[in-house]
């Protein structure tokens, strides 16, 4: 017999209050049973991004809300600056290019952060600029960016902060309304502990306006079209009707274990997983800036990272997330957002020991597991 435990930044696992919930016989979705449920997870939304405004709800990718993000809120030709630490930053400029938008590049060395004063200084030299697109969590990278800072640069300017908040809402503090943040995207997948398949956008007053005058071509993606929706409590299309019932269960346990715990839960988590990795002679790949939705490690030189996560997978059941384009076979990836806890940081932390061992590498056993235990018993009263 062989447990599986997924650990890698998405998808993540699913409670099986949820699991029960999606299970439940289909309802059709224009129907007062189903707008019940979509208006209640729609208030509940607005609790965990921390904003007055609508969050809409797509049946999409969280690629969807980036790509209508741009689509809703810009004409071609419009310039932008697009923070590219990482394969999700560069995905902002390629979708932004995709439309006919110049996107002004600033390349961030993948593991650290964003120097704000440098998002300044191309604004200065660039004043056209419409909108500063960044992510709060560059998932490939495991890197938090500044997000508070950055948006104090496009607050009371005619500009734009857009934030993928995709490995960030649900993890670590991003209170949209107060901060001013002006759009704000995540999806279903991560910290909201469901499926593939839901995207989440809310945009502020100051962006709406922006997509008054919008000009790029778009049919599904329509913002507007969704908000009208929204306050008739549906969707402009069909909606994934199981995910949504799904996303009410999910919203009401953050709800009840109060979004101030969850940030702290994830805090604590992302700290021991750190402690770990430093114990067990893990360089960090994010030392300075890193994200509390995953951790990045550099395996030990000699050790084929590929292969690692290969092992961890197929022979002990437990899945991690390897490196990306230039990182590929050189990092491990450990995430810790959702539905995780104390013990499945302690078997991640314990498998990567007994991982290495097998590899060849020295590793002493439970030196890893003793430091993430220091700082996970502080969860327990």
């Amino acid at each position: 017999m062989k447990k599986r435990y997924l650990l890698a930044p998405g998808p993540t696992p699913v409670p099986e209050s949820a699991l029960l919930a999606m299970a439940a016989p289909m309802i059709h979705h224009r129907t007062p049973q189903f707008s019940a449920i979509f208006r209640e997870a729609a208030d509940l939304l607005k609790y965990v991004f921390k904003t007055k405004e609508d969050v809409l709800i797509l049946a999409a990718s969280g690629t969807g809300a980036m790509e209508g993000s741009v689509v809703n809120l810009f004409s071609p030709g419009d310039e932008v600056i697009v923070v590219n630490g990482g394969k999700f930053g560069e995905r902002w400029g390629k979708i932004s290019e995709a439309y006919g938008l110049k996107a002004h590049w600033i390349t961030v060395e993948w593991g650290r952060a964003v120097d704000p004063a440098a998002v300044r200084k191309v604004m200065d030299e660039n004043p056209r600029v419409k909108a500063v697109m960044v992510q709060a969590s560059e998932t490939s990278t495991t890197v938090a960016h500044p997000i508070k800072e950055l948006a104090a640069l496009t607050k009371g300017k005619d500009c734009l902060l857009i934030v993928d908040g995709i490995t960030g809402v649900g993890v670590f503090d991003l209170p949209m309304d107060d901060w001013g943040i002006d759009v704000l995207v995540s999806g279903s997948q991560k910290a909201f502990m469901l499926p593939p398949g839901l995207a989440f956008a809310a945009l502020s007053a100051k962006a709406w306006k922006f997509q008054e005058t919008a000009r790029c071509p778009k049919f599904y993606f329509d913002f507007k079209k969704e908000r009208k929706n929204l306050k008739d409590n549906t969707t402009a299309y069909t909606p994934a009707v199981s995910l949504i019932t799904g996303l009410l269960d999910v919203l009401k346990c953050i709800k009840e274990e109060g979004i101030g715990n969850v940030f702290a839960r994830h805090d604590r988590l992302a700290r021991a997983t750190r402690a770990a990795c430093v114990a067990m002679g893990l360089k960090l790949l994010a030392p300075e800036s890193p994200s509390n939705a995953a951790t990045g490690a550099f395996v030990p030189e000699g050790v084929d990272g590929g292969k690692l996560v290969k092992y961890l997978r197929d022979e002990m059941g437990v899945t991690l997330a390897g490196g990306q384009d230039h990182l590929k076979g050189k990092i491990l990836r450990i995430a810790h957002l959702g539905y995780v806890d104390t013990f499945d940081i302690i078997i991640s932390i314990s498998a990567i020991e007994m991982a290495l061992t097998k590899s060849g590498h020295k590793v002493l056993l439970g030196r890893g597991v003793a430091a993430a235990q220091e700082i996970l018993i502080e969860g327990y009263k």
